[in-house]
């Protein structure tokens, strides 16, 4: 590699570490407290990727999927303050949906927005995707689906392929 070749690639790599490192420290939990407002925040988690209206305030989605498979809520009473905040791609936070009768807007409130959305024409139901770790074990994709009138009829959980050495995209390996 020539002289020139090398000092651009090191100028490149000093502008462009710095930054990566700065992502991936965005990507770690928060330090939040109960109690905090939400200005409080959004300025320690920057803004939300979805805002979801809950009955007693409103919540604030922070989504990583398609790939991070998470999404935090930071749920705010109507005093505007933190109630709560945690990673919702869970086992246990799926299983709070019921089904004949949680709603779409039951499961936002539950789990977020999906990464992926689909339709089965035959079975005419809609299906909202969730990659997730299932146990912080298994590449897992939860499929949460919807009759015509919104409500959750099945929810089928099923491996994540594409983490699989010999998945999908071969190229991304365990």
């Amino acid at each position: 590699m020539k002289s020139s070749q090398k000092t651009i690639v090191q100028a490149v790599a000093a502008v462009i570490l710095p930054l990566a490192l700065g992502a991936c420290a965005s990507w770690q939990p928060a330090t939040l407290q109960l109690g905090e407002t939400e200005q409080q925040v959004i300025s320690q988690l920057g803004q939300p990727t979805s805002r979801i209206p809950d009955e007693n305030g409103e919540i604030l989605e922070y989504n990583r999927n398609p790939w991070g498979q998470a999404t935090h809520l930071a749920k705010f009473g109507p005093d505007r303050k933190l109630r709560s905040y945690e990673q919702v791609l869970t086992t246990q936070h799926f299983a709070k949906l019921t089904l004949g009768s949680a709603t779409k807007m039951d499961v936002l409130r539950t789990v977020g927005h999906p990464s992926e959305t689909s339709y089965l024409p035959r079975q005419q139901l809609e299906v909202w995707s969730y990659p997730y770790r299932e146990s912080g074990a298994w590449n897992s994709i939860m499929h949460v689906h919807f009759n015509q009138d919104g409500i959750v009829t099945l929810m089928q959980n099923t491996q994540d392929l594409r983490f699989e050495r010999d998945g999908l995209f071969g190229f991304f390996g365990s």
